[in-house]
């Protein structure tokens, strides 16, 4: 299969992917988002504050529910976006809840204007890629997308050796509406 890419809006790199994941399904193409948990971007940082909030489910897995993050798909002629959001209420508790003071400067995120399917989220990232891939789905529920957090920059490749030297952690992001 080939890899269709495109770059990042914010940040000129690659990061998004329709591509199989190794640890989960091999055979099933899936949208892939490399996540760089030491950005500076205001979007990108608040993504990494969300996914410390996991809910522990059995030892050392962790869940994150769609009000904590989801994605949502966007088709545009032959763009498919992705786009990354949260909760408003869900934000602002993380923003007050945190231990580090590095995010500090992230408290006016919560006030920012709707992203225009719900009031109450809040869109964080937004990647695009050209494709004619179309997400499937399962029992009505859209497909998933898979997000790799890892430090810096890589592809595929690179992030898949890292999930599995345990230097990158994979986040399933439920994709609503």
């Amino acid at each position: 299969m080939r890899l269709n890419q495109l770059m990042d809006d914010s940040t000129d790199s690659t990061r998004m992917w329709i591509t199989p994941v190794p640890a989960l399904d091999p055979d099933l193409p899936a949208v892939l988002l490399g996540h760089d948990h030491s950005s500076r971007d205001p979007g990108e940082r608040a993504v990494s504050l969300l996914l410390d909030r996991g809910h522990e489910g059995e030892e050392g897995v962790f869940y994150l529910l769609p009000f904590d993050l989801a994605a949502r798909y966007e088709r545009t002629a032959d763009r498919l976006a992705v786009v990354v959001t949260t909760s408003r209420q869900v934000l602002a508790g993380a923003l007050t809840d945190r231990a580090d003071p590095s995010y500090d400067d992230l408290a006016p995120l919560a006030d920012l204007p709707g992203d225009g399917t719900e009031q109450d989220r809040i869109a964080l990232l937004r990647r695009e890629i050209v494709t004619d891939f179309v997400p499937a789905g399962r029992g009505g529920e859209q497909q998933p997308v898979f997000l790799i957090d890892q430090e810096g920059s890589a592809s595929p490749v690179e992030l898949f050796a890292r999930f599995e030297e345990g230097e990158a952690g994979l986040a399933v992001l439920n994709a609503v509406g």
